[in-house]
């Protein structure tokens, strides 16, 4: 077994990244041959090494030589590992993927669902967006898989809330008993942000081109029905629905940081580290950082479901698949793999590993015990998975095709009507703006 991160400067070595994972393929000397598995490189300190554990288990049972490497996604260095492989025709036999990437390579993947039929056969239903994400013409193009895979959540101070807006969140979001929520709504939330705001505390929201952005405003568009597109490709950018979303969207927008524009992911995180931030929107890798480097700020913190709108109450997902590329030269090995770290032992070990971040994709897997014991607090995270309630999980720029979906996610097409309309744009201007960019979309 060999495991490396890779950083940028290793994945352009040589003057291009083709170079690099476009490396001959060397067989090793073992009954079953060998493997090579490119992974992100897990933000959440042990998390690598449990999967590294898991894999090497499997490898020494089946006699194949297997080699991690654990790839940032800073920089994007995971999506230029992908794009690499994929124009080579050469490099790691999986490779993970995340949101569309799936459908955008779907030319260069082999095609799983013998693997997703024996999986569901064992661990039940797949959570409806996940398949959105993860099939493409009726066949599944990669794995879902526990590991990274991650819901957003909202993750408040406890003594800030209740302070300066008068939300228990505890109380909304109770420690391993069902949520009492029916008062954490949208107009709630631009309440308590105004309230915390003007308290020297205010709600850590970006605005930047960013996946932490992307998601937590996709989730205040499906929360209002607002669809850019629709699932038959029809653009519905002027929509009424468009319409009150922006108008909100442009309220709330006075009180996030002056400077969420150009956040970037780690942005957030910071201001809850910092103290200076009644809420953010994350998995719980903040927190996570906070137990090390701030205690005092995580025993504050309780993460917990995001607000209702007219059309619901969803919580965004951001799901993690493993893909068999169509070029692999140990097919067999890998599609064992695969199945292997599906397996609910497997899960449970990376949720625990995690300290709770990783979600499963299977709804059956959601009784983990991890959720309810992590602390400080004690159940600080027990209503981070979703658990039941009106809460299900969104996919932010659904229900759009997924080619086009990406793209609208790629160019932060939501956050970018937000913006523009609150720095003083008229809205049928910014209206105009986007249909014109999501039609292009469909040209491209």
């Amino acid at each position: 077994m060999q495991f490396r991160k890779l950083s940028r400067r290793r994945v352009m070595a040589a003057g291009a990244a083709v170079g690099l994972v476009g490396a001959p393929f060397v067989q090793r000397a073992n009954a079953a041959g060998s493997l090579t598995i490119g992974l992100w490189d897990h933000w959440v300190p042990g998390a690598n090494d449990a999967q590294s554990a898991i894999i090497k288990e499997w490898a020494d049972k089946e006699k194949v030589d297997v080699k991690v490497d654990y790839i940032t996604s800073q920089g994007n260095k995971l999506l230029l590992t992908l794009a690499a492989e994929a124009q080579a025709k050469s490099g790691h036999d999986i490779m993970e993927f995340t949101n569309w990437e799936a459908a955008q390579y779907n030319a260069r993947l082999e095609p799983v669902d013998d693997v997703i039929k024996r999986v569901i056969a064992t661990n039940g239903p797949i959570e409806p967006a996940v398949e959105y994400l993860g099939k493409l013409d009726g066949r599944w193009l990669a794995v879902p898989m526990t590991r990274g895979t991650l819901l957003l959540g909202c993750c408040s101070r406890i003594d800030m809330m209740k302070a300066d807006a008068g939300i228990d969140v505890q109380a909304l979001y109770p420690a391993g008993k069902p949520a009492a929520d029916a008062s954490w709504t949208w107009d709630a939330f631009l309440v308590a942000a105004e309230k915390c705001k003007k308290a020297g505390h205010g709600f850590g929201l970006p605005l930047g081109s960013t996946t932490d952005t992307n998601q937590w405003v996709g989730a205040l568009f499906l929360a209002y029905g607002a669809e850019l597109m629709d699932a038959e490709g029809n653009v519905t950018v002027k929509s009424d629905a468009v319409r009150q979303v922006m108008d909100y969207a442009k309220k709330l927008a006075a009180f996030c940081p002056s400077d969420a524009p150009a956040w970037d992911d780690s942005s957030n995180n910071k201001w809850l580290i910092s103290g200076r931030g009644a809420l953010i929107c994350n998995p719980p890798s903040a927190w996570a950082v906070a137990k090390r480097d701030a205690p005092q700020v995580a025993e504050q913190c309780w993460t917990h479901g995001f607000p209702k709108g007219p059309k619901g109450r969803f919580n965004p997902i951001l799901p993690r698949f493993y893909g068999l590329w169509s070029f692999s030269r140990n097919k067999e090995a890998a599609r064992s793999l695969l199945e292997h770290l599906t397996s609910r032992q497997t899960a449970e070990r990376q949720v625990a590993a995690s300290q709770g971040y990783d979600i499963p994709p299977y709804s059956k897997f959601n009784d983990f015990k991890t959720w309810d014991e992590e602390g400080p607090p004690k159940g600080s995270i027990s209503h981070y998975p979703i658990r039941g309630g009106d809460q299900v999980a969104g996919v932010t720029c659904s229900p759009a095709p997924p080619l086009i979906a990406a793209q609208i996610w790629a160019q932060s097409i939501q956050a970018h009507m937000i913006v523009r309309y609150f720095q003083g744009e008229a809205l049928d201007k910014t209206l105009d703006w986007a249909a014109r960019e999501v039609e292009g979309f469909k040209r491209t």
